[in-house]
């Protein structure tokens, strides 16, 4: 599982007191960055590999201003070319939204997607999501 912690800004903090639905988004990509670093090593925009297919989010509490949150990211699927995520954020011992996302590894200049590679591969394995071991 990879870990990502972030603490809101009260810029992100909407009129309803708690942080805006649209700030989740954000904050989940920022949580992928070690994968997306797998894919494209150098962080070239030029040379990007993921390209994201699906996402979804169910809310299930509130998130607020002044406490950190931690965002977790396990890989659920390993495709021949694909790959979906599952991911949680957690504020004081609550989850507060769970995701899914699903990205294809592209290679821009062919404008198909490609195999992932079998080193990249290895290393998603160490991320697998068991459903039944606690965190």
């Amino acid at each position: 599982m990879y870990r990502k912690i972030i603490e809101p800004r009260v810029s992100e903090t909407d009129g309803l007191g708690h942080i805006n639905n649209t700030t989740l988004p954000v904050w989940l990509e920022a949580a992928r960055n070690p994968i997306f670093k797998l894919f494209t090593p150098d962080d070239s925009f030029e040379k990007w590999r993921m390209i994201i297919l699906h996402t979804s989010i169910d809310y299930r509490d509130q998130v607020y201003f002044g406490t950190e949150v931690e965002v977790f990211t396990w890989v659920k699927r390993i495709g021949k070319s694909s790959l979906e995520l599952y991911e949680e954020i957690h504020q004081r011992g609550k989850i507060c939204a769970k995701s899914k996302a699903i990205y294809v590894n592209y290679n821009r200049e062919t404008e198909q997607s490609e195999p992932i590679p079998w080193e990249i591969r290895e290393e998603l394995m160490k991320h697998l999501y068991d459903e039944h071991k606690e965190m």
